[in-house]
């Protein structure tokens, strides 16, 4: 799993997000304020997939200017759930 920090153009925020959102990786897609203008949680079985989305399909996403991935180490709670270590 990773998070995917998105800097958009300001008037292009709710059209990257409907776009990126039609992945179907994307599992969540969030408007946010500060920094980053979009996150995205996305989840692929093998790094070279995660790979090849940054790398390729997300810059098809017209309004995009720059992306920031973080992998996940550890998720100690997601969905709502706590995870036992």
């Amino acid at each position: 799993m990773a998070l995917i920090a998105l800097k958009v153009e300001t008037a292009e925020a709710d059209t990257v997000a409907s776009e990126v959102a039609r992945f179907t990786e994307v599992e969540d897609v969030f408007l946010v304020t500060g920094d980053t203008d979009i996150f995205l949680k996305v989840r692929f079985p093998h790094y070279d997939e995660l790979k090849d989305f940054v790398l390729h399909r997300l810059p098809s996403v017209r309004g995009i200017r720059e992306t920031k991935t973080l992998l996940v180490v550890t998720a100690y709670k997601e969905g709502g759930e706590t995870r036992s270590s």
